[in-house]
């Protein structure tokens, strides 16, 4: 199929794609009530206008309360001066935010490269991503604190790490699996930023333990440590290690450790060595996909912290990968093993989502970014001789020192530069996107949690 060459081919071809994307995202996967953020916000109004307490709060008609720390419920304490139409439209806007700083980050000023239709098309792409979408949809956290995270990536990237750890410090206090970020950072030898972040932390837990002190006191003693509040670990949206053992009917707690521990081997190996590389992208990407996977719930919405590994393959020549790992993630395949996950097609099936996230971990590139930075900078250094040539010829015989040669040495130089200068259904009641019946609870008939 041949790409429009004209503008308004192009503007035609966006308008339709657009039109259709807006469709599917109407009709299938934002009919979710929002209700991740029905629950923060019912929580909050409970807490400030009723003196309910945090974790005692239940969203109307279902079983299902607020499971973060307690300085998520202090940093949402806004919402008690809003009504609920008012938070989906701030959140929509912070989430929208937070998604162009993500992409900015990692994409750097490589965007400009592709105008207004590339970008128009790739916003498209973005549409269909179920996590992306659920994300949205549920009007969850995790593009916020994807955002939080990789301006740090960015700092270290850019050696401006003074700063570095804040983003995560804050991320990982508003929910536990950001906190291997900090494990990376020590790993990387980061001590200030690693210091920094652990303070961020525990300095905003400290907080919430002030603002909230019963809230607190229960989270850590109890919440924490009980999985049944966010949701059965064997439903189909829970694409961790856990999940894909629950599916097994494997309940040894020792089997899931070992596993664990297999992975954090691989991911500190591979961190490492991107670290040692100069890939500051890599080395958080594979922190993304660990946390993933170690962390005994991880939901279909939560795997936006896939988005940078796609980056990082583009970015290392293999975006033909990219896009099929991307494609898979945008059909909701999942869940055609809802009801049943058993034999051989619902292992594999049913855990699609976890093992991309598990082979990526295992074979993305890592080092690709910092080559392609060195690359940047000496096409730059190169493209800037014809230019200060072509200027002594023009002083020198008097002509104006224009030329196709130095305008195109220039575009060159542009096209190269990268992130960070160079771094590289109603819809059913399941908290993914699934396009199964409509159920009357956001959640499934099993119960299950969405957070």
């Amino acid at each position: 199929m041949r790409t429009p060459r004209t503008d308004r081919g192009r503007l035609l071809l966006v308008l339709v794609l657009a039109a259709a994307v807006t469709v599917f995202t109407a009709t299938v996967p934002l009919l979710r009530d929002w209700f991740d953020l029905r629950v923060y916000h019912g929580t909050i109004h409970s807490r400030i206008h009723d003196g309910g307490r945090i974790y005692d709060y239940r969203v109307p008609g279902t079983m299902y309360g607020f499971t973060y720390p307690p300085f998520a419920a202090v940093a949402m304490l806004p919402m008690a001066l809003v009504g609920m139409q008012a938070a989906i439209v701030i959140a929509l806007l912070l989430n929208l935010a937070a998604l162009a700083v993500s992409l900015r980050v990692l994409t750097g000023r490589a965007w400009r490269r592709h105008g207004w239709y590339g970008c128009a098309l790739a916003a498209c792409a973005l549409a269909l991503y179920e996590p992306l979408r659920d994300t949205f949809s549920f009007g969850q956290v995790n593009v916020l604190l994807l955002a939080l995270v990789l301006v740090d990536a960015w700092l270290l990237a850019t050696g401006r790490g003074r700063w570095a750890g804040v983003g995560i410090g804050l991320a990982a206090a508003i929910k536990l699996t950001p906190a291997l970020f900090i494990g990376l950072l020590l790993l990387a030898r980061r001590r200030r930023a690693a210091t920094v972040a652990t303070g961020v932390a525990a300095g905003a837990t400290g907080l919430a333990a002030v603002v909230a002190p019963d809230a607190s006191r229960f989270y850590w003693t109890h919440a924490m440590w009980d999985t049944t509040r966010v949701g059965r670990l064997d439903y189909v949206s829970n694409q961790s290690l856990q999940g894909i053992l629950a599916r097994l009917d494997v309940e040894s707690r020792a089997v899931w450790a070992v596993t664990v521990l297999l992975v954090l081997g691989v991911w500190a190996w591979r961190a490492r060595k991107a670290v040692a590389a100069g890939d500051w992208y890599a080395a958080f990407a594979l922190t993304g996909l660990t946390a993933c996977l170690v962390s005994p719930i991880t939901w279909v919405h939560h795997l936006v912290w896939l988005l940078p590994a796609f980056v990082v393959l583009v970015r290392a020549g293999q975006p033909r990968i990219a896009a099929v790992l991307y494609a898979v993630l945008c059909t909701s395949v999942v869940w055609l093993w809802f009801d049943d996950a058993s034999g051989v097609d619902g292992f594999l099936g049913s855990n699609t989502y976890a093992w991309i996230t598990l082979g990526l971990l295992l074979g993305m590139p890592v080092g690709q970014s910092s080559m392609w930075k060195t690359l940047s900078r000496r096409t730059s250094a190169t493209a800037a001789a014809p230019r200060q040539a072509a200027t002594a010829i023009a002083a020198v015989s008097g002509q104006p020192g224009s030329g196709s040669g130095v305008t195109a040495a220039a575009t060159g130089a542009d096209a190269v530069s990268g992130p960070g200068r160079g771094l590289l259904r109603r819809a059913s009641s399941e908290p993914t996107g699934s396009t199964r019946p409509a159920a009357p609870k956001p959640q499934s008939s099993n119960d299950r949690a969405s957070s």
